[in-house]
């Protein structure tokens, strides 16, 4: 019988890493792309062909021919954000019906969870996570309290069961002091329409689907939202999401045992950002944090948020590599460093004086990073083609992430285009 693959790509920072570009290239090689948890709160870029495409709920190998593209159990998953981004891309060429399946055993994100997202915030004050406002907190908190509303649901009963769960959230918020219900109903009103909308997909019980594509020895691609740092065990917790963004995350949010994991690709970017509140120890709040921003384009692709910016973080990709079982790394957005006469890379913190290579329990207090300057390479990368082009100072850099982080770096993205990648150690 005929073996298929399963390979998982995910984040390693926290989040933004380029994911969206990365399975877009990769996809050619899979039969199959699965986004395994997260919601439409992490929108994955992509550019080609002149053309930028933001997802958010759906997978993006949906831009490669007739690729079976898998929404799974552990997403969360908004009707009306869903209706309007696939509209969308169906007006650009893009019609999914055919080629995207959606799990019954993913939850549904409630107009009211949206409401109770901004309610905690409120409550927290200065307190507060930093949330997008797009409910995924509290739908996972009703998956987990074993209170969730389902894909499934939809096929069954839906309009009793949906009252049910919308009253006893306006009791919770009632319970909350929260009255700011203004434009409520007509977005519950462009929920109900996505919910009609998306009676025209496949729903599925996604796990005997993917098994059973194994078994036909397919190749799936596993493809994550937000990244390790985030992970809500892993992560800099309680500054985290909701879902466990590492490579087991793709076990239980798929339904695919673990021995069936092969390569697992972690993104990267050259230097380090954070949306948000929570710690970040290699934070740069001078000109050069500003300018990384700027030449970067910095700002969320669904909320329009700044994106804080520091140098890269060895001490918390070690980490990431380490809970996630790294076989290889890829870097992002390395011409956003073209210009920088020097470079920066944290190796290891100082905690309270002491110096230590290890990622600790807490990042918030006391962490002061410890660097290794190098030499910048000062040239426009952006038009090479193959790293035979890359000047000297750039291969030492990338040769210096290698043995800090123990893992080869198999894909350079020099751009933000499909075609600016650089494939590397192809022999491996």
């Amino acid at each position: 019988m005929k073996k298929g693959k399963v390979d998982v790509l995910l984040g390693l920072q926290w989040g933004d890493e380029g994911k969206g570009k990365v399975v877009d290239v990769l996809t050619p090689q899979y039969d199959v792309v699965a986004r395994f948890q997260g919601g439409p709160n992490a929108g994955h870029t992509l550019e080609f062909e002149g053309q930028k495409y933001v997802l958010r709920s759906i997978p993006s190998g949906i831009f490669q021919g007739g690729k079976v593209n898998i929404i799974g159990n552990g997403v969360v998953l908004a009707p009306d954000l869903f209706m309007s981004e696939a509209k969308e891309l169906a007006k650009s060429g893009h019609d999914l019906r055919e080629r995207l399946r959606i799990s019954k055993k993913a939850h549904l994100i409630m107009p009211t969870h949206r409401l109770l997202d901004k309610a905690y915030e409120i409550q927290k004050g200065k307190n507060k996570v930093g949330t997008t406002g797009k409910g995924i907190g509290p739908t996972y908190t009703d998956k987990i309290s074993r209170n969730g509303l389902r894909v499934g649901d939809i096929l069954d009963g839906f309009e009793e069961k949906y009252k049910a769960h919308k009253q006893r959230h306006l009791d919770m918020l009632k319970a909350l002091n929260f009255d700011d219900f203004e434009g409520f109903e007509a977005v519950e009103a462009q929920w109900m329409e996505g919910i009609a909308y998306m009676k025209q997909f496949q729903f599925i019980d996604s796990e005997h689907e993917i098994n059973s594509l194994l078994r036909e020895g397919k190749s799936i691609l596993c493809e994550g939202a937000q990244g390790t740092m985030l992970d809500v065990d892993f992560g800099s917790y309680p500054f985290v999401t909701s879902s466990n963004t590492i490579c087991a995350g793709a076990c239980t949010g798929l339904g695919i045992g673990p021995n069936k994991i092969g390569e697992v690709y972690g993104i990267m970017k050259a230097y380090c950002t954070r949306v948000g509140a929570g710690p970040f120890p290699t934070e740069l709040f001078d000109e050069t944090g500003k300018i990384i921003r700027d030449l970067g384009h910095e700002y969320g692709a669904v909320t329009g948020r700044e994106r804080r910016c520091g140098w890269i973080d060895l001490v918390a990709l070690r980490y990431a590599i380490q809970v996630n079982g790294v076989t290889q790394l890829i870097m992002m957005k390395s011409d956003v460093l073209d210009g920088f006469k020097t470079i920066k890379a944290c190796v290891a913190y100082k905690q309270n004086g002491v110096q230590i290579d290890h990622f600790p329990y807490d990042i918030e207090h006391g962490i002061e990073p410890v660097y290794v300057e190098m030499e910048g390479w000062q040239i426009d990368m952006t038009s090479f083609t193959s790293e035979e082009q890359f000047p000297e100072a750039f291969s030492n850099y990338v040769k210096f992430l290698e043995e800090q982080l123990e893992t080869p770096i198999s894909i350079i993205s020099i751009g933000p285009d499909r075609d600016q990648t650089i494939i590397r150690n192809s022999e491996s």
